[in-house]
């Protein structure tokens, strides 16, 4: 399998269905001679739709993921199949699914299609059918409940670490190594630009990659400040994002406040953490389980995650 240069989004019903309506016009009605009035329906209005994107920013894939879980129109462009693209749209309609609470994802799928879900443990039920002329066969994934993970996570943590004085470039890059190997599922990075000398080690880049690679679930958030001054470098982080997309996901501020912000941190979701108070220098501090310092920078992370936009600068990353 090939790695696709593109990314993946979430999308907007109302402002990208006429990118979604493209890629399932080819697919569908186009390539599989489905009738227009039966491929596009009134529930898309409802359904919280992924699309994946080129170099150039066109829609090359598809899905959605109806309110009560059940998950379709699955569609990537014909040039880019084979390319690990329906499975970054299946990965992230599954996080979805787990982050709204539910239990179980069903789907019919198309019969050629079946050996693609089990994969992801998807399992058959019942006898095939015919829809739109077209053998499908119905499917379901039973989910953990985010909860029950939750409660796992806490029961299985260890006893708080005090926090340890950093000062030089070599002791923040060995904890930040070692935040990343002991992360679960999610690393969270903030970064005035992915700072070279941290961020472009080989081994640092290299536990992020294994973090990756090791869980179908992880999950890697970046904000990141100017990521225009990306554009005059080869980063690492950068070309692992672009092999990698559907795991990385990278953000820039839109607030003043956000954008002025001197600190820079990274966090894991197993109460980890590396704070410096200013971005540019490398003193500072760190636990590998400090649920006292990490909280609050949890929650900075989450508030200007939310109210930053997808980075702009992704066109020309070639991301």
């Amino acid at each position: 399998m090939q790695i696709a240069n593109c990314y993946l989004e979430p999308a907007s019903y109302a402002v990208d269905f006429e990118d979604i309506c493209y890629v399932r016009n080819l697919v569908f009605v186009v390539e599989q001679q489905i009738p227009l009035e039966v491929e596009f329906d009134k529930l898309d209005a409802d359904c919280h739709h992924f699309l994946v994107r080129d170099a150039d920013y066109r829609p090359i894939a598809t899905c959605r993921l109806s309110p009560e879980g059940k998950l379709g129109r699955m569609a990537v462009l014909l040039e880019w199949r084979g390319q690990g693209v329906g499975e970054s749209l299946l990965r992230a309609a599954i996080d979805k699914a787990r982050n709204l609470g539910l239990t179980t994802i069903t789907a019919n799928a198309q019969l050629r299609a079946l050996g693609f879900y089990q994969k992801f443990g998807f399992v058959a039920e019942g006898e095939g059918f015919a829809e739109a002329g077209i053998p499908h066969q119905a499917i379901r994934l039973i989910l953990q409940p985010l909860e029950q993970t939750l409660r796992s996570v806490l029961q299985t943590r260890e006893v708080s670490v005090d926090a340890v004085r950093l000062e030089t470039v070599e002791s923040t890059l060995t904890a930040t190594r070692q935040l990343v190997m002991a992360a679960r599922r999610q690393i969270c990075i903030y970064s005035r630009d992915l700072d070279f000398v941290l961020y472009g080690q080989k081994d640092l880049v290299e536990a992020l990659k294994q973090f990756t690679l090791g869980n179908r679930n992880a999950s890697v958030q970046i904000i990141v400040q100017e990521p225009a001054s990306l554009r005059h470098q080869v980063h690492p982080i950068v070309e692992l994002a672009q092999r990698l997309p559907s795991y990385f996901l990278i953000r820039v501020p839109d607030e003043a406040e956000d954008l002025q912000y001197p600190s820079a941190f990274i966090i894991n979701d197993s109460d980890g953490y590396l704070f410096r108070l200013l971005g540019n220098r490398y003193d500072g501090h760190w636990s590998p389980n400090l649920p006292a310092r990490h909280r609050p920078l949890r929650e900075e992370f989450e508030r200007v995650w939310q109210r930053s936009s997808a980075c702009a600068e992704f066109r020309a990353l070639s991301l």
